[in-house]
């Protein structure tokens, strides 16, 4: 593993097309940016070369994730690069906190509205599906029979599932009091089906509770 790093930022390996090869700065902050982000884009703000560093160097960020439990994977149609963690693996690093229960209520929330958004062909060539917050907060409403949380806390949650590639927020309407949502695809990563299978098996277990 050394050794392809040092191949990679001594320039053994090609660089990507018209670009210099990482120096080892670069490429510890695209191994530390997917590491806190989950999902990348190739638009991303912030983030540098890592997504075309990691994209490029594939193999790479495949076998380097692959020691620590992770499934490293692109999605060139959504130019999106991300982990994933295996259904069954067991985890021990700083996400495998718990999440919160609104904070589960809004990440199924915002499965839920991107779902739809497939099913009724409102997703972008870029893969993305908009919304605004009512619709999430309905989502809670009537899926997961509910009460969404307040506006401030809801934007404070969004504003966390932002940093990790799953939506992004886009202008809030004073008067209405809504703002405007962008679900990416990495809400698919992010809530997985196996994810989707646990919360339904907890809500169906309080339900017969």
């Amino acid at each position: 593993m050394l050794e392809e790093f040092r191949a990679i930022i001594d320039g053994a390996e090609p660089p990507p097309s018209g670009a210099k090869a990482p120096d080892e700065g670069e490429l510890v902050r695209a191994l530390q940016v997917l590491l806190k982000a989950q999902c990348v884009y190739s638009d991303t703000p912030g983030i540098g070369r890592s997504y075309e560093l990691a994209t490029h160097y594939a193999p790479f960020f495949q076998s380097y994730f692959a020691c620590i439990g992770y499934d490293f994977a692109v999605s060139h149609r959504d130019q999106m690069a991300f982990l994933k963690v295996p259904a069954e693996a067991i985890r021990h690093d700083v996400q495998a906190e718990r999440l919160r229960k609104d904070e589960t209520l809004v990440l199924l929330a915002l499965r839920l509205t991107y779902e739809e958004g497939l099913r009724d062909h409102r997703v972008t060539t870029d893969g993305v599906v908009e919304c605004t917050t009512d619709d999430v907060a309905e989502a809670i409403r009537t899926a997961a029979r509910n009460d969404p949380p307040e506006e401030s806390r809801l934007i404070e949650i969004l504003r966390f599932l932002a940093r990790k590639g799953a939506v992004r927020l886009g202008e809030r309407d004073r008067t209405e009091r809504i703002t405007l949502l962008m679900i990416l695809p990495g809400i698919a990563v992010l809530a997985s089906d196996s994810w989707m299978d646990q919360v339904r098996a907890w809500a169906e277990a309080r339900s017969d509770a």
